[in-house]
């Protein structure tokens, strides 16, 4: 990423008023610096040279105090907002990133990309506050304050702007060498973060497995090496950039003392005069002190940066154009597929694989076969939300009208289903609230049914709090089997014509198991259409329609 890249000003337009806010501020402070140098020369002038007393020079010091505190003010609002900004440009990265990761869908996710989207989006992004709250304002002030500065030097002494036009540059020069260095072990660290995100989410996402397998000690070895790895690449760069520190800190200090050797030997001489050279001895640290600053909050920036250029990587990558047709009413359509199959990532099979599926208004439709088949793969492709790399997904209307799913305008298209994965997604809020998501305005009558159905009536029954009681994120405060439930109810109270169940009895007992048979039953009684995912038999049982689902070896292409 360049030093201010264009691309994070199109992508976060707080950062477009900050970046003016800031060079606005610059501009002032570079010109409050002059006036601070001019000042405190003629004030030390006129008491070292002219033996002024304290009275003569009260004006100059009124006027040195009032910049002073200028000069502070405004360096106050510079933080102020710089913080504000940080926060709201990271916001608004986090939720394009987020929307573009959706909008790519689950294949471009399980491909290798889903992991390290987490943690980008979580930890990656933060990263970015340093880079706004000390890089970005310092890299102002050396394109203002330092040119400012030196041609105030310039007018002042030429000589002893030569010297500092001479050293000037090899600062940019210590900067680029060790900034190059410190960028790459920076990107490195975020790839050991990212791996070590992405162990810690399959960890907890299989813990329950580990545990009831007596196993759950054994990847602490692997997150413990991730960790320390993590630790010694992050060590790594502050050792470099507290080494660069040291470098460009001797490097201003030596070029200083040689223009104040300058001004010494030519004030013996009489070729300069007292105010000239004291003003000229302090804005030529003012002249360096930006560059210094650069230097000494690169490191800062470098896990910042590393993580806008993902950002960018992911906010670049083309989504699919979306489908502008309304879905029809699937009350009485049909969807057909016909010959689907999907590439699964990592193997070289397709699954499901051939696949040929009618889904008929009012029907209860099962899909069933082996793990790793690509039952969940097909549900993902009925949805819309992947496409297959075969065959095509259509829906028909009551008059005999096809239309493929990728021509479909896929949010008319999701306002008539109702899902229910393997892992329901519950937000955080009531039971009450959380039932009834998405279904609309719910009389409480209808509610209860629907809880009597499923058989949350019961988990409500032990509640302390009953509908009231207060969920956190994805359900907790229940157990997996009342999740469950909760997800079950939200399924049935929800206006849409079209429900899928993937394994709806996964993690439910045998009178978990009757709830979902008679709450399948009861929405195909109702007319609704019902796409189950299936292992148990007695859900295959109850389906009209049962589809076999297999996977096949992808056949190599051979070219003449």
């Amino acid at each position: 990423m360049k030093p201010l890249d264009p691309r994070l000003l199109r992508y976060a337009r707080s950062a477009r008023s900050y970046l003016a806010l800031t060079v606005g501020l610059g501009v002032v402070g570079a010109g409050l610096v002059v006036a601070q140098a001019l000042l405190l020369a003629h004030a030390l002038a006129s008491v070292v040279h002219d033996g002024a007393d304290l009275s003569d020079v009260m004006g100059l010091v009124a006027w040195l105090a009032v910049v002073v505190v200028t000069r502070a003010a405004v360096t106050g609002v510079q933080e102020r907002y710089a913080h504000r900004a940080a926060t709201r440009a990271i916001g608004e990265l986090r939720e394009q990133v987020v929307a573009r990761a959706a909008a790519l869908g689950p294949r471009w996710l399980a491909e290798g990309a889903g992991p390290g989207v987490v943690t980008l989006a979580t930890r990656g992004i933060d990263a970015l506050e340093p880079y706004f709250v000390r890089y970005l304002p310092q890299l102002v002030l050396a394109a203002t304050l330092t040119p400012a500065t030196l041609a105030v030097v310039l007018g002042l002494d030429w000589v002893s702007a030569a010297i500092i036009a001479g050293t000037l540059p090899l600062i940019p020069v210590f900067m680029v060498l060790v900034g190059q260095l410190t960028q790459g072990r920076s990107e490195r660290g975020l790839r050991v973060m990212q791996r070590l995100g992405s162990q810690v989410l399959d960890l907890l996402a299989g813990l329950a497995t580990l545990r009831a397998l007596g196993r759950e000690r054994g990847p602490a070895a692997r997150v413990r090496e991730l960790g320390d790895a993590h630790r010694v690449a992050t060590m790594g760069t502050l050792r470099i950039a507290f080494l660069s520190g040291m470098v460009l800190e001797l490097l201003t200090t030596l070029s200083v003392a040689l223009v104040a050797v300058g001004i010494g030997l030519r004030l013996v001489g009489g070729d300069i005069d007292l105010v000239t050279g004291l003003a000229v001895l302090v804005l030529a640290p003012e002249v360096y002190l930006p560059l210094r600053q650069v230097g000494a909050h690169f490191h800062a920036s470098t896990d910042g940066v590393a993580a806008a250029t993902q950002v960018f990587a992911v906010l670049d990558t083309p989504v699919p154009a979306a489908g502008a047709v309304p879905a029809p009413d699937l009350r009485t359509t049909t969807v057909l597929m016909r010959g689907v199959g999907v590439r699964a990532p990592g193997r070289s099979v397709h699954a499901p694989a051939a696949l040929d599926l009618t889904v008929t208004p009012g029907r209860v439709v099962a899909l069933t076969g082996p793990s790793g088949a690509g039952k969940t793969t097909a549900v993902a492709v009925l949805l819309g939300l992947l496409r297959p790399d075969a065959g095509s997904v259509t829906l028909v209307d009551d008059h005999g009208c096809e239309t493929d799913l990728a021509d479909i305008d896929l949010a008319s298209f999701w306002r008539q289903v109702a899902w229910l994965p393997q892992r329901p997604v519950l937000e955080p809020g009531t039971l009450a609230d959380v039932v009834t998501a998405g279904a609309g305005a719910v009389r409480a009558s209808d509610r209860d049914a629907a809880a009597a159905l499923t058989g949350l009536d019961l988990v409500v029954a032990g509640l302390a709090d009953g509908w009231s009681t207060p969920l956190g994120r994805g359900g907790t405060g229940l157990s997996v089997g009342q999740r469950q439930r909760v997800a079950l109810t939200r399924a049935v109270l929800a206006p849409a014509p079209l429900v899928v169940l993937d394994e709806p009895t996964a993690h439910l007992d045998a009178a978990g198991e009757r709830v979902v048979l008679e709450t399948v039953r009861a929405l195909r009684d109702a007319g609704r259409t019902v796409v189950l995912v299936a292992h148990r038999a007695s859900l295959v049982a109850l389906a009209d329609d049962v589809i076999e689902v297999h996977p096949e070896p992808v056949v190599a292409e051979v070219r003449a």
